[in-house]
């Protein structure tokens, strides 16, 4: 076999294997911005979306589009809502200002995606604050309607905002206990890490001058900075860190280099632990155009970023 017929060989399995990923995703509905395959969301919900995306499409070009589906077809959320967003073609083919919220009911994730041309006023961390305080809570509980229907309000008015849109008829609910979250997790992580810097001085000064007082003192701050750690680990099973964005990230590697300080200024090394881990997500270019009967895309492309979200 030579070399020309190998690379048409591996052409085809290439070429197979694409076509048979874009076909798993889901195709849009006639009503093009409201695409319920999951089967979750009342008639009223859909209704809604329908009604302000469209308004929002016909004064602005810009598409708000909600997806979802009953599982990812083995993809992960981000590649899924990538595809997704360029078969749709959401958004203005020259302005790209789709915005794409995808719900994944077997995987329990959501997604959501922006186009370039609205970046500018959606960034990473807005897209994830708002579905940590205006969707995910709700969807915890299995509450779809008032999730996906509060989370699409927040980012409707946001962009009616930036075209200078009345939004006033659209109501968005603020979930108290998310907006506790962050501080919570704030005072827990100072606790840990500069209960853990004391263990170690006091530890190190128990070694160094054998004073029974002080190795008693020492043991109980190591015992208290231990109940911290359980706590955290607790804390975390209910409000996992991965859900917070690049802004509540930054906060948190603050605290950490200024509790990390102070324990080295003590005691010449670090202490206390640390059990956080986050992750975001961005996404390709690409377009995609052309109409699947009732409204359809204006072929706009992903890549403007978005942000992922466990619930």
């Amino acid at each position: 076999m030579n070399i020309k017929k190998i690379v048409i060989f591996l052409f085809i399995i290439f070429s197979f294997f694409k076509f048979a990923d874009v076909e798993a995703l889901v195709t849009p509905t006639d009503d093009f911005y409201i695409n319920d395959y999951a089967d979750i969301l009342s008639e009223d919900t859909e209704q809604f979306i329908l009604e302000h995306s469209v308004s929002l499409a016909n004064q602005t070009k810009a598409q708000i589009v909600v997806v979802t589906v009953k599982n990812l077809e083995g993809n992960s959320i981000e590649e899924y809502a990538t595809d997704l967003f360029r078969n749709f073609g959401i958004g203005d083919a020259k302005e790209n200002n789709g915005l794409l919220l995808l719900l994944a009911l077997e995987e329990r994730q959501f997604r959501v995606e922006v186009g370039y041309g609205l970046e500018g006023i959606l960034p990473d961390g807005l897209t994830g604050r708002y579905q940590d305080e205006y969707i995910i809570p709700y969807l915890k509980n299995d509450e779809w309607d008032e999730g996906i229907k509060n989370g699409y309000s927040a980012f409707y008015k946001k962009i009616c905002e930036n075209y200078d849109i009345d939004a006033e008829d659209v109501v968005v609910v603020e979930d108290e206990e998310s907006e506790m979250t962050l501080i919570d997790a704030g005072i827990i992580f100072f606790c840990i890490f500069y209960g853990g810097g004391l263990g170690n001085y006091f530890g190190n000064r128990r070694k160094r001058k054998k004073n029974k007082k002080n190795s008693t003192l020492s043991l109980l701050i190591i015992i208290i900075s231990s109940i911290f750690n359980v706590g955290l680990l607790g804390y975390l099973f209910l409000y996992p860190v991965t859900m917070w964005n690049s802004a509540d990230v930054f906060i948190l590697l603050f605290i950490e280099v200024f509790a990390y300080s102070l324990c080295y200024a003590f005691t010449g090394s670090s202490g206390g632990n640390s059990y956080f881990t986050f992750y975001g997500g961005s996404s390709g270019g690409g377009f995609s155009g052309g109409s699947f009967g009732g409204f359809s895309g204006g072929g706009g492309s992903s890549g403007g970023g978005g942000s992922s979200r466990g619930f």
